[in-house]
């Protein structure tokens, strides 16, 4: 494995130094190009990055950059770019988003610190005047992370990983009792390890690789405990070819493809520090999909060059389960948590982010071999399932009730599967009581934004309760759709097919204005991928409605809808191949 990514790091080391800006007159000068926006950014993803990677490259002896002086020099005026885009406060802009942003200044910090550990390490005299343009770049962000805040969960735990690698270096106790005071906040994850954002493809690695440096750097080691929790949940969510479960991401991972790839370092880190079999499996898994070095602090390059134990294989890999039927978070007090919000001490207003009230939400996992699928709360799709090549991305429910998208808030598992339901009501709202209206007086009208809204009487409520029975048989799987009342409710259910397969079937209509869409008005279809298939029973075309407003349909699919009027008895029969 070392290796490999050694390999891969150099192949990054030439890429990047071709995007490297060598125009002595440009403002951006030293930095490299972004991709997307031609740009180049003193973030952890941009310029940074390379930063780390160029090191890795100089010091590694077994890169063919090692110890050459021209890319020292690319290393150097990296680092001058860096410094100059540091504001005066001490932190960066990463230029899409978040300008002054003590978080983005974190992920910085917390991998240019590994940087300037390997480099104190080596024994190159050329390095000495890089390696300090790096420790001036960190001390110039102490201020910063001494005073700074966060806009969400995970940025709390980047920051104490910053302070902690900060008082490493500079040794200043303030760093340390500021860290402190983010962990005192307590963590935001489940007894079965689901961190708040719910992001198996990138924010549970940065939770957990950021973690596992505070526990070593604050000498803290119970911060391993929700570290080793979230990588043992993942083993029930990686799909048999690799690919994790993103379907129901509360972040911008959702329902995009990612491997293991990000969790190795520290799967690998964890395996040695615990000696865990389980671990190790976990981490070869997350090996193979490996095919760049990392984001900077979670840069594997580093990893190996640091940390010795990397190259150890003391602990041998146990196999990995294939056949599972696994219910994430079903015992969590979800319910009397949320009953809290409003009540003194509890809740109030997230700016700039959100309440993430979907925190320990049931997810189940069931995996037959090369058979794998998802059933979900709180997310935008109940139901997925992958067969072989063969992807159902998501099965979505929407209705004009609402309006427009249903998710499901409970899930219980029965003996044939799981029942998920969704339970919400709409009524109407009388006048604002005569004392409870403000006073107008010499106001020229009446807004209506400085009424009482909260004070108005619910009229004409009307309750809809909505179950959905998933239950898998020998030969696939079934899923039932009831609904009582309020009756003819326009409903419809839109099946997510990955767009690399073709559907088939004489009950396809074409959606005429909307794109890669077409209505199932009966009988059977075929979706197929490769040599696997599966088989969906029976098309239903109530209404002529396609697009259901406050409903969003998603890019890059197939999408096929099936139209319902309440009440619902609908039972979507799915046969595998």
């Amino acid at each position: 494995m070392f290796k490999r990514i050694s390999a891969i790091n150099d192949k990054w080391t030439d890429e990047s130094l071709q995007r490297q800006i060598t125009d002595r007159s440009n403002r951006y000068f030293g930095g490299v190009r972004d991709p997307y926006t031609g740009v180049a950014w003193p973030s952890h993803t941009g310029t940074a990055q390379f930063i780390a990677v160029w090191a890795a490259s100089l010091v590694n002896p077994v890169s063919q950059y090692h110890h050459d002086e021209a890319l020292l020099e690319k290393l150097q005026e990296g680092m001058d770019f860096m410094l100059r885009f540091q504001h005066e406060d001490g932190t960066i802009s990463p230029g899409w988003t978040n300008y002054h942003s003590p978080p983005d200044t974190a992920f910085v910090v917390v991998g240019l610190a590994n940087v300037l550990t390997l480099l104190e390490q080596q024994t190159w005299e050329p390095l000495a005047a890089v390696t300090e343009q790096i420790r001036l770049f960190l001390q110039r962000t102490v201020p910063a992370m001494l005073t700074g805040g966060v806009h969400t969960p995970n940025h709390r735990w980047v920051l104490t990983a910053a302070l902690g690698s900060l008082y490493r270096i500079f040794a200043l106790e303030g760093l340390k009792q500021r860290a402190e005071k983010w962990l005192q906040e307590g963590m935001d994850i489940t007894p079965d390890g689901e961190w708040t954002e719910r992001s198996n493809g990138i924010y549970n690695t940065v939770s957990d690789i950021m973690l596992y440096y505070a526990a070593q750097d604050l000498e803290r080691p119970e911060l391993l405990e929700p570290v080793r929790r979230n990588l043992r949940m993942m083993k029930y969510l990686v799909h048999p070819d690799g690919e994790v479960v993103t379907d129901y991401s509360g972040r911008q991972d959702f329902g995009s493809v990612f491997s293991l790839a990000d969790y190795y370092l520290c799967y690998k880190l964890m395996a040695e520090h615990d000696r865990d079999p389980e671990f190790a499996a976990l981490a070869e898994l997350a090996g193979s999909a490996v095919t760049h070095p990392g984001s900077l602090p979670n840069n594997i390059m580093l990893g190996f060059l640091l940390y010795p134990q990397m190259q150890a294989a003391a602990v041998q890999p146990e196999e990995l389960p294939v056949h599972y039927r696994k219910v994430i978070n079903g015992a969590f007090n979800r319910e009397e948590l949320l009953g809290k919000i409003g009540k003194a001490g509890y809740g109030g207003p997230v700016r700039h982010s959100k309440q993430h009230t979907e925190f320990g939400a049931p997810v189940a996992r069931i995996r037959s071999g090369a058979t794998s699928a998802t059933v979900m709360t709180e997310a935008s799709s109940h139901f997925s399932l992958r067969h072989g090549k063969a992807r159902l991305l998501g099965v979505q429910l929407a209705s004009s009730f609402e309006p427009g998208l249903i998710t499901m808030q409970s899930l219980e598992e029965t003996a044939s599967g799981f029942r998920l339901s969704s339970t919400a009501e709409k009524g109407y709202y009388g006048p604002v009581p005569g004392d409870k209206l403000p006073s107008l007086s010499g106001f020229p009208a009446s807004p209506w934004y400085l009424l009482p809204h909260g004070e108005r009487p619910l009229t004409h409520s009307q309750p809809s309760k909505v179950t959905v029975q998933v239950t898998d048989h020998s030969g696939g799987w079934d899923v039932h759709f009831a609904q009582q009342a309020p009756s003819d409710v326009l409903t419809q259910i839109v099946l997510l097919f990955g767009k690399e397969g073709s559907l088939e079937g004489t009950g396809i209509v074409p959606v005429p204005e909307m794109r890669d869409t077409s209505f199932w008005a009966s009988g059977t279809i075929r979706y197929t991928a490769g040599e696997d298939w599966m088989e969906l029973e029976q098309g239903a075309h109530e209404h002529e409605l396609a697009d259901i407003r406050g409903m969003t349909y998603p890019d890059g699919c197939l999408k096929v809808i099936v139209t319902l009027i309440t009440p619902l008895d609908y039972t979507l029969r799915i046969r595998l191949s």
